[in-house]
């Protein structure tokens, strides 16, 4: 199973934090990003969309970390990752929806500015950083987890871009039960880092 894959990407880094988690080897492609490679002809013809990370799996390629992470949880990782209730599945994947939308347009979207030298609006990525970040501390307020009461996708698919939020200028320390959550899923047995997010 190979990861197209780049490794100051969070949204790479989630797809290999959780095949770590499920003990699920990967044989991982570097992608030069910053030279465009992901979209030379080779690569489009697995991602037209011309993104990573892209994850081939024997016949099976998939793009888009959160479908990744879904993939990966059905097939190899079984019921403790990906319920089975209905109603679980649909509580990690607003989670998994979160991760595509408030984490992307916030903690991401400030990194790439800073860190990258993308161009867009620093101060509205920040202020949509910690509208998010409000919300998902009052959840984790009375949560250990973000859903199904245990470790899902959801917590791989939301932890990659607050772990590296600083990259950003996004300060997480007053959200003490976001970094709770944080502490106890880099003690889960399998954890592994990414450049930028040393364990807290």
């Amino acid at each position: 199973m190979k990861l197209y894959d780049l490794a100051l990407s969070g949204n790479c880094y989630k797809v290999r934090l959780f095949a770590s988690f499920i003990q699920t080897p990967l044989e991982i492609v570097p992608v030069n990003f910053m030279e465009g490679e992901h979209k030379e002809a080779k690569l489009l013809q697995l991602n037209p969309w011309g993104e990573i990370p892209i994850l081939k799996d024997g016949d099976v390629i998939l793009r888009d970390a959160q479908a990744i992470l879904v993939y990966l949880a059905n097939k190899y990782g079984g019921e403790a990752w990906w319920p089975s209730e209905a109603h679980l599945q649909a509580d990690v994947m607003q989670w998994l929806s979160v991760a595509a939308n408030e984490i992307q347009h916030g903690p991401n979207k400030a990194r790439l500015i800073k860190k990258f030298g993308f161009e867009g609006d620093h101060s509205q990525c920040l202020e949509n950083s910690y509208q998010i970040l409000a919300l998902i501390d009052n959840h984790l307020s009375n949560n250990n987890w973000l859903a199904a009461n245990r470790p899902t996708i959801s917590d791989c698919a939301i932890y990659p871009y607050i772990s590296i939020a600083h990259e950003g200028e996004v300060i997480i320390d007053n959200y003490k039960h976001i970094k709770s959550w944080m502490r106890r899923l880099e003690q889960l047995t399998g954890y592994i880092s990414m450049p930028g997010n040393e364990k807290l």
